[in-house]
């Protein structure tokens, strides 16, 4: 970060390189024309906020120790807090991830429990005419009664 005084020198050295462009410019322009620029200029100038108030306001800021790091800042404690969502959201997507697991184990066990109970073997399950047979099975019993 660029020092006020520095940066007012800077900003100094711009003003005065524009303020010879801008005479340079005015030099074919009428007399009240160039009067009110002057006194534009004038205002300007005034306006302007002096060095001694920068330096002021920099050492104010550095006893708050906002400056510094000090003060108000970050501590251990704020860095806790702030890592503390962060730890929440990853323990919770570890969570959704096992339970998802979980389910998955579970769906394929009671398949693989089903296909091994079950009276037919495991190939009539790829059979083409597996379809037709379970359409069948449906039927028959509705007939028995």
């Amino acid at each position: 970060m660029k020092n006020p005084i520095t940066h007012t020198a800077d900003m100094d050295l711009w003003g005065h390189t524009f303020t010879k462009q801008l005479d340079l410019a005015t030099q074919n322009m009428g007399h009240d024309i160039c009067e009110r620029l002057r006194i534009a200029r004038v205002r300007a100038l005034e306006s302007r906020p002096a060095p001694i108030r920068l330096m002021r306001y920099r050492t104010a800021l550095q006893a708050n120790g906002s400056l510094t790091g000090h003060g108000e800042g970050l501590n251990l404690w704020r860095i806790l807090a702030s890592a503390l969502p962060l730890v929440a959201l990853v323990m919770g997507l570890i969570l959704v991830q096992a339970i998802q697991q979980e389910l998955t184990e579970s769906d394929i066990a009671s398949i693989d429990s089903a296909l091994l109970l079950d009276d037919l073997p495991p190939d009539a399950y790829t059979d083409p005419g597996f379809l037709q047979f379970l359409k069948v099975q449906l039927v028959q019993p509705t007939r028995n009664d």
